[in-house]
């Protein structure tokens, strides 16, 4: 099975030659080895490279174990290279390369390299990628599959496709599990086994199960405020356990840099200033988070939310969560301070849209309740709400458009509509 990942290799295609290196990132199985070993090599031969031009090396493959010394790895592509015409360096899996930042700076001097890699640990795929080659890497973060990728290659109707994708994520591999049963399984060995594994060994943490259940709260309030003390309350009330907020502030770091789970902090609209705490956590796949919680939390308007906030990051939008200012007058006649929130800022340059995911506004009461942050805003930027239901989409007298989650995620070009 090939999906199509275009704005992926897009970017890939439009960064070669730059003179950096290109380090693609991701949570682990998002399809990062595919991209580079298939679609991007197909399109260098079908854009005239010859193959003997393309030095690929899968580094977690026991034959290239040699490889993963550095002297061995500079000698390799070296000896590879035997003319003035351009080569294309792609290695996969690249943390398990000693000394990796060395050989990849030493192939900067090679004025015929182009350089591409990936990488699956915590530390490579962290925001020390940033710093690692000082200024000399160029990241491209690839998600797991988004809804409109999803459907492109699932057979099946689009709403079929839908309850399979608020459910299971978009995993690549997901699409070729047959059942519930190995879907179901492939996630919830996949988490324990790869992601958390990944982040206990890395980090050498000794207490385990302190990790897993903070993953095990994070599943349960996606989308809820918290920050790392109400959290460390939390486990002394349900837990019964005292864990310090310092170290619960690292776990969570540690899922953050294994691109598990995103922080979307509050943003003051109006006052233009950021409010770091309390914040929200999403989840990189929903699957994964579903699989976490063994398929019995399926709250859609939840799942449906954090859906729309990963949609958001894969257009590349930086994603805040808004909060307005307001004083009303209540019934004793006393003036009260009220914080309305809106669910995202997606800002991208001079672009930025309000966006409310309502799930339902099947009330006048509850159309008013979603509607009215939005219109508190009183700036001239775009304002969205997003519902559950396939509807035709609509624009109000204050010019909020109403849309359907299909919609939304279907039309790369909804937000502009």
């Amino acid at each position: 099975m090939i999906i199509q990942r275009d704005s992926y290799l897009n970017k890939l295609i439009s960064r070669k030659q730059n003179g950096l290196i290109k380090v693609v990132t991701g949570v682990r199985r998002c399809g990062k080895s595919f991209l580079l070993f298939n679609l991007f090599h197909n399109h260098l031969v079908s854009s005239g490279v010859d193959e003997d031009h393309i030095i690929e090396v899968a580094l977690d493959d026991r034959s290239n174990k040699h490889l993963r010394d550095p002297d061995n790895m500079l000698s390799f592509v070296k000896e590879k290279i035997k003319d003035n015409a351009m080569y294309y360096i792609i290695l996969d899996e690249i943390q398990m390369l000693d000394e990796f930042e060395d050989v990849l700076n030493s192939f900067l001097h090679i004025r015929n390299a182009d350089v591409y890699v990936t990488g699956s640990n915590s530390r490579f795929l962290s925001s020390d990628v940033i710093t690692e080659f000082r200024g000399r890497g160029d990241e491209i973060r690839v998600h797991p599959l988004s809804f409109r990728e999803y459907v492109s290659a699932y057979q099946g109707t689009v709403d079929e496709a839908w309850e399979e994708y608020y459910t299971y994520g978009g995993l690549p591999l997901i699409l070729t599990r047959n059942d519930d049963e190995e879907k179901s399984e492939y996630l919830i060995s996949l988490f324990q086994k790869v992601y958390l594994t990944d982040i206990i060994d890395r980090h050498g943490i000794n207490n385990s199960e302190e990790l897993n259940e903070l993953v095990d709260i994070l599943s349960s309030a996606i989308g809820s405020l918290t920050n790392p003390l109400k959290l460390s309350n939390t486990f002394k009330s349900m837990k019964n356990k005292d864990i310090s907020d310092k170290t619960i502030n690292c776990y969570l770091d540690y899922l953050t840099d294994a691109f598990l789970v995103s922080k979307a902090v509050r943003y003051d609209i109006k006052g233009k200033k950021y409010i770091n705490s309390p914040s929200k956590y999403y989840f990189e796949d929903i699957g994964l988070r579903n699989a976490r919680l063994n398929f019995r939390q399926m709250e859609e308007n939840h799942i449906m939310e954090n859906i729309i906030y990963n949609e958001l990051r894969i257009r590349g939008y930086r994603v805040d969560v808004g909060v307005i200012e307001k004083f009303e007058r209540n019934a004793d006649g006393k003036i009260v301070r009220k914080l309305l929130e809106v669910d995202f800022i997606a800002a991208k340059g001079s672009e930025k849209y309000y966006i409310q995911s309502a799930f339902a506004l099947d009330t006048p009461e509850k159309q008013e309740q979603e509607e009215r942050p939005l219109n508190t805003i009183g700036d001239s930027f775009k304002k969205i709400v997003i519902v559950r239901d396939s509807i035709k989409l609509r624009r109000n007298e204050q010019g909020i458009v109403t849309m359907g989650i299909k919609q939304f995620l279907l039309d790369e070009n909804s937000l502009v509509l």
